[in-house]
């Protein structure tokens, strides 16, 4: 009867919203091949869905869909490539310098997105679209190409609940149970990890508000001269956010209405054949096999070549075979049980039963798709979000952390002899994909829904929050505080002056009256 109901309303909903086909402008600006396969897998859902799709990014689709329409950007892409080799030094510095250098990075970003000659050429036209859906990262200015169409803006989170995002709905962020992402700690946390978290926020509100943002809205004036909001009145009105996270992959925390989590909607629900020699290398494994990536943007073959000799020594001595993302078909030393591809059809192999776990970097996409599919993880996190990942994932029994920077062949070899021998991280990780599934709708048609609920509602104006429109001394009610505490205090003080002032006169008045007493 559950499953009737949950189907009845899943097509109630889905049918009931495809009214039309609307005009849908995608900005998918990143040359991060993770941030756009969660991107690409909404627009793709999108015309799928009758809707007229065009997708800024660079990375056009290798075989053409109907009603999907490609505006490459080369000039992000080669930069994006060449920043690539150098995210391993962002492990040997600390995250204020880190933080600051992603935000430098988003700018360069934004300015040269916005100067691709097919960018320009698209402004210049006379194209016009219904609603502009744009990834929310490092990248404010780009919320003008919604002013300049006069159309709804909504946002993606592809990295999760962040202040890029939550700031554009005004869902609150509570520093003392909401962890950043940018920091390995969890929602119940020790009371300095509370202080650490604290002292990170105020940094990045004030790194936000006092350097980046005021740099994106002179970017945003500069490319957008006659767009008539400003980029903090389009920001801090964006009619939705859809965010690539679930609660069962992170931790319960608030959002507003217009906040949406679709984790996962990139993820492939039905596993596809794979390459033969890849099926056949995998199927002849006696002991199960062993999958490792360092996901697209961190590269293997950037590794420095100590840990690479750490990593294969290791490989040599498993009785398992291991599929090893390695971008370079050339790897010396490579062992007879270790098969190499510069790409792999991750999803498919993950869930694939002979698979055991999965050796990840940590990222977001790499983890909810292990978890998915119900394959715990051995992470080995290098930058961002990959630490909060992996401490949540330890945490919930379902991973193991290795440090990168002390990596050793005692401890690598240690964490996937405990990952085979312990059942409990496979179980665990049984349970936390079971509840993950245990979901309404897919995500991506939840997605699919929203976008053109936003539509046909012009905006959808009565999800915003008024929490927006209010200064920081309004919204943290510092005003009324300092009336309501400063109007108790000052009666109290005027109290207190009256009673002294009475306790003296009526002492003074008892002096009067003893010294009368004796001179009778």
């Amino acid at each position: 009867m559950h499953l009737l109901t949950t189907i009845l309303m899943a097509s109630a909903i889905l049918l009931g919203s495809q009214v039309q086909s609307y005009r849908i402008l995608g900005i998918l600006h990143t040359g991060a091949r993770s941030h756009h396969i969660v991107g690409s897998a909404l627009m793709k859902g999108l015309a799928r869905r009758g809707h007229d799709v065009t997708v800024i990014s660079p990375f056009p689709l290798k075989e053409p869909l109907k009603n999907y329409h490609d505006i490459e950007t080369p000039i992000i892409k080669g930069i994006m490539e060449s920043t690539a080799q150098h995210l391993l030094e962002t492990i040997k510095k600390n995250v204020f310098v880190n933080v600051k250098g992603f935000h430098e990075m988003g700018l360069n970003m934004t300015r040269t997105f916005l100067q691709e000659p097919n960018v320009r050429k698209l402004l210049a036209s006379n194209q016009t679209f219904d609603v502009v859906i744009c990834e929310v990262f490092l990248s404010e200015a780009l919320f003008g190409l919604s002013e300049h169409y006069n159309v709804p803006l909504i946002g993606l989170g592809t990295f999760g609940a962040h202040p890029w995002n939550t700031d554009l709905v005004g869902s609150p962020s509570p520093p003392s149970y909401v962890a950043s992402a940018m920091l390995p700690f969890r929602d119940h946390m020790t009371l300095w990890q509370r202080v650490g978290n604290l002292a990170y926020n105020t940094f990045e509100r004030l790194l936000l508000d006092l350097y980046y943002l005021p740099k994106q809205e002179a970017i945003y004036k500069e490319f957008f001269p006659n767009n008539k909001r400003d980029m903090y009145e389009v920001r801090r009105n964006t009619a939705l956010v859809l965010l690539n996270q679930h609660v069962s992959l992170s931790f319960s925390r608030p959002y507003v209405h217009n906040q949406i989590e679709v984790g996962g909607m990139h993820i492939n629900r039905k596993r596809s054949p794979l390459p033969a020699d890849l099926e056949k290398f995998i199927n002849e494994s006696k002991h199960g096999v062993i999958y490792f990536s360092m996901g697209s943007n961190l590269r293997s073959k950037f590794l420095p070549l100590e840990k690479r000799q750490i990593i294969l020594d290791t490989f040599r001595g498993l009785k398992q075979r291991v599929l090893w993302k390695f971008e370079d078909p050339q790897l010396e030393g490579k062992p007879d049980n270790v098969y190499i591809s510069s790409w792999f059809p991750q999803d498919d192999i993950l869930a694939h039963p002979k698979v055991k776990f999965f050796i990840t970097h940590g990222g977001l996409l790499s983890t909810t798709e292990s978890i998915y599919h119900g394959k715990p993880f051995v992470g080995i996190p290098i930058f961002g979000d990959q630490f909060l990942n992996m401490n949540r994932a330890e945490a919930s029994g379902y991973g193991i952390r290795v440090d990168y920077t002390n990596l050793t062949r005692e401890s690598f070899k240690s964490a996937i002899e405990r990952m085979l021998s312990n059942d409990s991280y496979a179980k665990r990780v049984a349970e936390v994909s079971a509840i993950y599934r245990d979901q309404l709708m897919d995500p991506l048609d939840l997605a699919v829904h929203w976008v053109e609920y936003v539509v046909r509602h012009k905006g959808a104006k009565h999800l915003h929050c008024a929490g927006q429109d209010l200064s920081f001394i309004e919204y943290h009610s510092i005003d009324t505080m300092l009336i309501l505490f400063g109007g108790v205090s000052t009666v109290i003080l005027l109290l207190m002056l009256l009673i002294r002032a009475a306790w003296r006169w009526l002492q003074f008045a008892l002096a009067r009256k003893d010294i009368k007493q004796k001179k009778h």
